[in-house]
């Protein structure tokens, strides 16, 4: 059951990311003003997204290898919940992200500070996510 806990940990590793952000970079960053607040935000975005993007491949592909070894549902959903963080950036996240990046740091108003603050909630529910993945991967190992 070596993939089935390699793709435990992996989620475990996204959802700790995930959770980083959610509760000690995000309101850091809120303290500064808001020109070091974007910039702050887009150098952090630049690191962590393709970190975040491989975890949750890689904890995806391995929990449908376990589910097609042992037919255990659990696993295919796990892969299916942390997979899901992919669509969920792509269709509600990209837009503010897009809009973040394509700000010049002498362009920054009360509304960027704003999009950087809707930013966080949405990446809450990447957290969420990689929680809830996390958990199933723990009750499919379990069983």
């Amino acid at each position: 059951m070596l993939v089935g806990l390699l793709a435990l940990v992996f989620s475990a590793l996204f959802a700790g990311a995930a959770l980083l952000i959610t509760v000690a970079e995000q309101p850091a960053r809120l303290a500064l003003d808001d020109k070091s607040l974007l910039l702050e935000w887009q150098r952090s975005y630049n690191r962590a997204a393709p970190m975040q993007g491989g975890l949750a491949v890689v904890s995806a592909a391995l929990g449908f290898v376990v589910a097609w070894q042992t037919k255990d549902w659990r696993w295919a959903a796990g892969a299916l919940i942390i997979l899901a963080n992919w669509p969920y950036t792509l269709l509600a996240i990209k837009p503010t992200n897009d809009r973040l990046h394509a700000t010049k740091p002498e362009q920054v108003s009360a509304a960027t500070r704003a999009a950087i603050v809707g930013w966080g909630h949405l990446h809450a529910v990447r957290s969420l996510l990689g929680v809830l993945a996390t958990t199933v991967f723990l009750w499919a190992l379990a069983a």
